[in-house]
């Protein structure tokens, strides 16, 4: 099973900053990352006009539009069907291709290891780690709460890519990426 790590926290904590960043970090050191994104709110990645969105217009289920450089899938939810229902994290997983590792953002009350994401702008609501067992690490603009705060968690600055990298392959075990020149090798 591919492994999991979620980067959690509230609004405007610095989840997609730091996500994007932690992407590019592993993809350089040569790892395949997938990532999933939670959304709370309706989206639409299609454009009205175009031929898979007339798809679904008319009431295609599934619309998958495909081209040399990439493919989505789009899976429409039917309020009134009641099969139909927003689908578990495990669900997703079990869809994206094979990967090193799957980055996560939301699904805060989903039970994968995270890390917390924390800035000062953005306190009016309290720490997750307390009350989240699955929280292993903290981000945070803070430098004040580097030295203390919830438990023993590990603490990095948001900023520290490569560090949160590091720690996150270090938790997963996740083996040295194979460059081409070791495939060509081996």
């Amino acid at each position: 099973m591919t492994p999991i790590f979620g980067v959690t926290g509230w609004k405007n904590s610095g989840k997609t900053t730091l996500t994007t960043r932690l992407i590019a970090e592993f993809a350089r050191r040569g790892y395949r990352v997938s990532s999933i994104k939670h959304a709370h709110h309706a989206f639409d990645i299609d454009v009205p006009g175009t031929d898979s969105f007339r798809h679904r217009e008319a009431g295609a289920t599934e619309v998958a539009i495909v081209s040399a450089s990439r493919w989505a899938l789009m899976h429409e939810l039917r309020p009134n069907d009641t099969a139909d229902r927003e689908p578990s994290l495990d669900e997703i997983v079990a869809r994206l291709a094979p990967a090193d590792l799957i980055l996560v953002e939301g699904y805060k009350r989903e039970r994968h290891p995270k890390i917390e994401c924390r800035r000062q702008q953005s306190h009016d609501k309290g720490p997750l780690a307390p009350t989240d067992p699955m929280i292993v690490a903290i981000a945070t603009d803070n430098t004040a709460e580097h030295a203390g705060g919830t438990g023993d968690l590990p603490r990095f600055d948001l900023d520290a890519v490569a560090e949160i990298a590091d720690f996150i392959a270090a938790y997963h075990a996740l083996p040295k990426p194979r460059t081409d020149a070791a495939a060509q090798t081996a």
